[in-house]
Order: C-alpha cells, then sequence, then structure tokens
C-alpha cells in the first residue's frame, strides 16, 4: 500500500515542512489563515515513519488525543516523508483515516485536510498550476479544530474567493515555477 522514499532526518523533514508553510501557504497567501498559528508557534509537527497503515491510523488517533488535551495547540500536520508516496496509496490512507475520525466521534470536532507532492484535483491535468495549493514536500495529513475554523471564516470576507483567487494567482505564477519552488525546500 505505501512506496519507500529515501528516509530524511526528522528535524529536516519538520525544517522543510515549515519552509513550505511559509513560503509558499503563507508567502503566496493561499490560506489566509495560517499566519497566525505559524507566527504563534501553535502548529504541531508530527514526523510519521513506518509502513504499517494500523500504526499510522493510531498515530492520527495520538493527534487528536493531543489536541484534545492541548487547547495551546490550534493544529496539527501529521508528515509522511517514507511512506504513502503513490498519490493513490495516500488516497486510500486519507479514506482510512476520515474513517477513523467518524468511528472516534470526532467529526464535527476537527475536519481533515489533505496535501501531498503529487496531489491532483480531479478533471485537472498534472501539469496545472493550481494543484500546487495542495502540493506540499511530502504527503501529510492537516487536522483543524472545526471552531478555529469556523471562527476564522466568520471573520474573513468574501472566503468563497479564496480557491478561484488561489487558482488565477497559482496558475499566473505558472507550473514549471511553483514545481522549482517546491523542489526547492526539500534540497
Amino acid at each position: 500500500m505505501s512506496n519507500t522514499k529515501q528516509t530524511v532526518p526528522q528535524q529536516s523533514v519538520i525544517q522543510q515542512t515549515k519552509n513550505w508553510v511559509e513560503e509558499i501557504v503563507i508567502g503566496l497567501n493561499l490560506c489566509p489563515f495560517a499566519t497566525q498559528p505559524f507566527q504563534n508557534n501553535t502548529i504541531d509537527y508530527t514526523v510519521c515513519n513506518g509502513d504499517s497503515i494500523e500504526q499510522h491510523l493510531q498515530r492520527l488517533a495520538d493527534c487528536f488525543n493531543r489536541l484534545d488535551e492541548s487547547a495551546n495547540m490550534e493544529t496539527s500536520l501529521l508528515i509522511y516523508p517514507d511512506t504513502f508516496q503513490s498519490f493513490n496509496s495516500y488516497l486510500d490512507f486519507l479514506d482510512y483515516s476520515n474513517n477513523l475520525l467518524d468511528d472516534l466521534n470526532y467529526t464535527g470536532i476537527y475536519q481533515i485536510a489533505s496535501f501531498h507532492p503529487e496531489y491532483r484535483f480531479e478533471g485537472s491535468t498534472e501539469d496545472d498550476a493550481s494543484n500546487f495549493t495542495n502540493r506540499s514536500p511530502y504527503p501529510m495529513l492537516h487536522l483543524i479544530r472545526e471552531t478555529d475554523l469556523e471562527k476564522a471564516i466568520a471573520s474573513y470576507p468574501n472566503i468563497e474567493q479564496v480557491p478561484e483567487n488561489n487558482i488565477k494567482k497559482l496558475r499566473g505564477i505558472g507550473y514549471e515555477k511553483m514545481k522549482k519552488t517546491l523542489n526547492k525546500l526539500i534540497e
């Protein structure tokens, strides 16, 4: 179910992920809600190694518990540097993750957003720059508190225009430039 990639030291994975959040997600204003938790250091970065689906689902359950116990931690990124390199295997894991969210009765409490180096929106082409709204240095899951998201959305005017604006912005930058920018973060 997973393809293996060369192991990268945990601290490097976290730093590369932070660079991606700062340079792409915040730098290009792809998510208008990312700046505050990033600057306040309230993002939990968890590197998940290993090949066992059960092990990864347990780590996900542990992250839900950590968020439950820590009001200071606003959000969590679970990063998979050596598994789920195939986008299809990642999508299978995402399905398992959403099922676990339901099974643990966290639906409506947390939401899972998905990011992958090969992310491709249904109906888009491989070289569509708009895919970079969800392309990241490594496969990852982003756990978001629903209450925080609702507050952020309520305070942001014209939130429904964000996806359209992101598509326009990324297509303006272009696929090759976005690919180089993302690749530079993991060199």
